[in-house]
């Protein structure tokens, strides 16, 4: 069993994210969905986008951390879109990540200081996704920089492929990422004993 924690994006908890965590769970993992809106979820990317831009970057960061005091340092930090942002300064901020997924974004690494070479990391994201173009030159910086850092890019141009509710469901990449991320948290639990 792995242990994840999974942060969501501006939509918020969203029930597609909530069946992503269960099919993660009926896997036999343990994953934590901490609600960093407070019950709220939006319908558009844009009224999410304004909603996180009014609590502040910084205080969404702050509680996304606070977040995972409580939890074992051994764990898998994922994140979607905004999220990733959250598991990616975990991953290279908080001693102990026994690795990172990141759905939808990526930061470039200097932004949270340095890059830990050990922690094996995925990026999925879709290669013509909008919201992904500023975040592209991070992950292949990563993914040519960092042996234990994969970068998976699919066809298409939808942001929340992964997540059926959503216009931008993409059922053959969605199937392809999610067979990808289970084949890495067993990895991650092989290498554990």
């Amino acid at each position: 069993m792995t242990e994840i924690v999974m942060f969501h994006h501006v939509l918020g908890r969203t029930a597609a994210l909530e069946q992503i965590a269960e099919r993660l769970r009926d896997a036999g993992h343990l994953v934590h969905v901490p609600d960093l809106f407070d019950g709220r979820t939006f319908d558009s990317i844009d009224e999410g986008i304004a909603f996180a831009e009014s609590i502040d970057n910084d205080a969404l960061l702050g509680t996304a951390t606070a977040e995972v005091q409580s939890l074992p340092n051994d764990i898998v930090y994922l994140g979607f879109s905004l999220g990733s942002a959250f598991a990616q300064y975990l991953v290279q901020n908080r001693e102990g990540a026994r690795g990172g997924i990141f759905m939808y974004g990526c930061v470039a690494p200097d932004v949270f200081g340095d890059w830990p070479d050990d922690v094996p990391v995925h990026i999925h994201a879709m290669e013509d996704d909008p919201f992904f173009v500023e975040d592209a030159d991070a992950a292949k910086a990563l993914d040519a920089a960092h042996e234990k850092v994969s970068l998976f890019l699919y066809p298409g141009s939808g942001h929340l492929f992964l997540e059926r509710d959503h216009d931008d469901y993409d059922s053959d990449a969605a199937e392809l990422a999610l067979s990808r991320i289970d084949s890495f948290l067993t990895s991650l639990e092989i290498e554990a004993y």
